[in-house]
């Protein structure tokens, strides 16, 4: 009986609109067809979607599981098992998960409309967490954490938006004077005095790369769409410069010129590094790199055939060194599988925006299980050898007119890519390691 009504009316329906639509101008019709898209727009938005079943999840159940396993006063799993599991120590993901529900009142507890109390903030956040540590997908975290695929897709794109907003300026800072005394303190123990940490490039596979955009993402080595991320890592694997966004069909020189590593430098605001070696005096650190980097004095390459006892020894001393930033990548890959495999995603944003949440979040978990090497007594003496401890960096006014400024900035521009600083400080450097080597062994 009801089907019969129903066919009844969508026929008479139907020849109405057609009668309307043999009576009407062209125009008229536009505009019927307009006001009908309209409306089925909000019938779409109010309430629920027909045919679609509602699915009793019990969710409070899946937040008190997910409570007594990990957060109760006498938990089921221990620290280590957290610790292995979440990628950090419980401490920390809690000071996240107060921080982000107090930036994005999306990650609060609320009740729908009919009564019913919704997700905790633990279980979207910890569905965020599981989706970056294990590279898993949306709708594998339903099974435990009691949460829809839409659902946790969702609660992933706006935790790592709220991390960012939230810890960004703190840990993806640029190095202070107390940061760069650190480091110089850490790679002068190591032979190489002025070091700022190494540099490197690492390729993140695009899956759902838009089939209109692969020949630009793609390279002949690569052979499928990726997106590029440079970075510079000190020995401690904290990551001070990441660049990331840049098509997989770009080298590493290519996303140098495009990247603002040495735009502070450039500018005049870098905090002043003075240091010699072998009785020449230098005015700007240097990063590790390998052979396709360019010849420029911020940069000290290995030797490619090295002849010699010297060059053999500084060879060893520079790969040694380097392999930093490679072991930066590797541990990021290990604490967020999402970025050691194919990227899902199908906008470039969302992917800039996970892989900035997983660097803020390495950085955090360095911080926080970091072993300092050096007392304040040693980095306050560091400070008086490479910088005055007066000096003030001021920012550089905005200049649209030929001036002593924008001439300083050529000069550090032509500085920083001199070939011929980059010959004699390797020469140094080769000098100074094997003198180290040298007195090493006496002992």
């Amino acid at each position: 009986m009801d089907q019969n009504v129903s066919d009844s009316s969508s026929d008479a329906a139907n020849e109405e609109f057609w009668d309307l639509a043999n009576s009407s101008s062209d125009e008229e019709l536009m505009n019927l067809q307009i006001i009908a898209l309209q409306e089925m727009g909000r019938r779409r938005r109010r309430g629920s979607i027909p045919g679609r079943i509602y699915k009793d999840r019990q969710r409070l159940q899946g937040h008190e599981t997910l409570y007594n396993n990990y957060f109760a006063e006498n938990p089921v799993h221990e620290e280590v098992v957290f610790r292995r599991r979440f990628r950090m120590h419980r401490h920390l993901f809690l000071q996240i998960l107060v921080a982000v529900e107090a930036h994005d009142s999306y990650f609060v507890q609320k009740k729908d409309s009919a009564g019913r109390l919704g997700l905790s903030s633990l279980q979207k956040v910890t569905a965020a967490m599981r989706m970056l540590a294990y590279g898993i997908g949306a709708d594998v975290v339903d099974d435990y954490l009691r949460i829809g695929e839409s659902t946790a897709i969702e609660a992933m794109r706006r935790f790592v938006q709220a991390v960012i907003v939230v810890f960004g300026a703190e840990y993806l800072r640029r190095p202070t004077s107390d940061d760069i005394s650190r480091v110089l303190l850490i790679g002068e123990s190591r032979g190489f005095l002025g070091m700022l940490g190494s540099i490197d490039c690492m390729h993140w596979k695009w899956k759902n790369c838009p089939v209109a955009w692969k020949c630009m993402f793609s390279r002949g080595d690569h052979r499928e769409p990726s997106l590029i991320l440079e970075a510079v890592a000190s020995h401690d694997l904290w990551i001070w410069h990441s660049f990331f966004g840049l098509r997989g069909s770009h080298n590493d020189i290519n996303v140098l010129e495009h990247s603002p590593l040495f735009a502070d430098l450039r500018e005049g605001r870098a905090p002043p590094i003075t240091y010699k070696i072998n009785d020449h005096e230098y005015t700007m650190g240097y990063y590790l790199a390998d052979g396709i980097y360019p010849s420029w004095a911020t940069f000290v390459k290995t030797i490619p055939c090295p002849q010699g006892e010297k060059a053999k020894n500084f060879a060893k001393a520079q790969e040694g060194c380097r392999k930093d930033v490679e072991r930066a990548f590797g541990v990021l890959q290990a604490r967020f599988a999402i970025v050691r495999g194919p990227a899902r995603c199908w906008d470039r944003e969302t992917l800039q925006k996970i892989m900035k949440a997983c660097v803020i979040m390495h950085n955090m978990i360095i911080e926080d299980e970091r072993v300092e090497r050096a007392t304040q007594d040693d980095l306050e003496t560091l400070a008086r050898q490479y910088a005055e401890p007066d000096m003030d960096i001021d920012d550089v006014l905005v200049s649209r007119n030929h001036t002593i400024e924008f001439e300083d900035f050529i000069s550090n521009h032509l500085r920083i890519r001199d070939k011929g600083t980059h010959t004699m400080l390797q020469a140094d450097l080769v000098e100074h390691l094997w003198q180290r080597h040298l007195s090493n062994i006496s002992l």
